[in-house]
């Protein structure tokens, strides 16, 4: 998922948070009902992938690892906020090269909330410290832990072609290991080789039907498959009169209910942001609390139009 370089015209269209290029009022969001808060544990990943949207490598530090005690911050910041928060994710880089992954986990099950973990699943996730630390979270908390494995493909070949050699094969032994420990999984896919959604997710129902994978191919929720992000795409901005054009509903966008902490490199504490995609645009950092996260976001990224409002629709009247 390259972060493209946006073209001139995307350029002169998000500049203003308030104003579109034609001097329309922007569309923004509220934090209406708030049910994921997401952790990046850091962008440090034991590969390199072809696309990726936040730069992961073995070498990309720009946001650093998280402690368990920073997750038990927010935690309670949850709780005295009040917000109806259901699910607390994990992402990275690879969330298993964080020493204190198990231990972040387990407080954030502790407070009754869903985990779900974004993972490779390849060797972080199978050295055998993280297997016990894992087998112990789902015996306790059975249900409530789901570890999403990224595969990008349901063939070798393809899926290989973005994450290397063997990748394939790697992930699969690590999802087959999560398969005979009965942790719960799901699939993160991606759209890169213009194959239809049924056709997608018949390749994917084939091969989880084939290794015994309790996944349903046919659900989005247990099926993700992403569409590239691609910065190069020019796209509509969004304004406030789309959501009648378009009989959408703000608290449709994700930033409407979620939100994600970070901690960049050399940075005192961890910052909170509005969204999942955009970790390194500053205009989407709300503050170090989740208090000052509630402040409205406004819609001033390419993304924002393709992928969280549109999604193949236009704004034109």
């Amino acid at each position: 998922m390259k972060d493209h370089a946006a073209p001139s015209a995307n350029l002169d269209k998000f500049r203003d948070p308030a104003l579109t290029a034609k001097g329309e009022p922007r569309a923004t969001v509220a934090l209406s009902q708030p049910r994921t808060l997401w952790f990046n544990t850091g962008t440090l990943c034991n590969i390199t992938c072809e696309n990726c949207y936040i730069l992961s490598s073995p070498t990309n530090d720009a946001l650093v690892y998280l402690t368990a005690e920073e997750v038990a911050d927010y935690l309670g910041q949850i709780r005295d906020r009040g917000w109806p928060i259901e699910e607390i994710g994990f992402t990275g880089g690879e969330p298993f090269l964080n020493p204190q992954m198990i231990e972040m986990a387990r407080l954030s099950l502790e407070a009754g909330h869903q985990v779900l973990i974004l993972t490779n699943a390849m060797r972080p996730m199978m050295r055998p410290a993280v297997q016990d630390g894992l087998r112990w979270l789902a015996e306790r908390f059975p249900d409530r832990l789901t570890l999403r494995v990224s595969l990008d493909h349901y063939t070798g070949p393809l899926h290989d072609a973005e994450r290397g050699a063997g990748a394939f094969d790697i992930s699969l032994a690590g999802m087959d290991w999560l398969r005979d420990t009965g942790i719960q999984m799901s699939v993160a896919g991606r759209t890169l080789w213009h194959e239809t959604d049924t056709q997608a997710r018949d390749g994917y129902a084939a091969l989880f039907a084939e290794r015994g994978y309790d996944i349903d191919a046919r659900s989005p929720a247990a099926t993700v498959l992403f569409p590239e992000m691609d910065m190069s795409v020019d796209v509509p901005e969004i304004t406030t009169a789309c959501w009648g054009i378009l009989d959408k509903s703000p608290r449709d966008v994700m930033c409407a209910s979620s939100r994600m902490v970070v901690k960049r490199k050399g940075a005192e504490r961890p910052a909170v942001l509005a969204c999942t995609l955009l970790p390194y645009d500053p205009q989407f950092e709300l503050g170090e609390t989740l208090a000052e996260a509630e402040s409205d976001v406004a819609l001033n990224h390419p993304h924002c139009a393709k992928f969280c409002v549109l999604g193949g629709a236009s704004c034109s009247a």
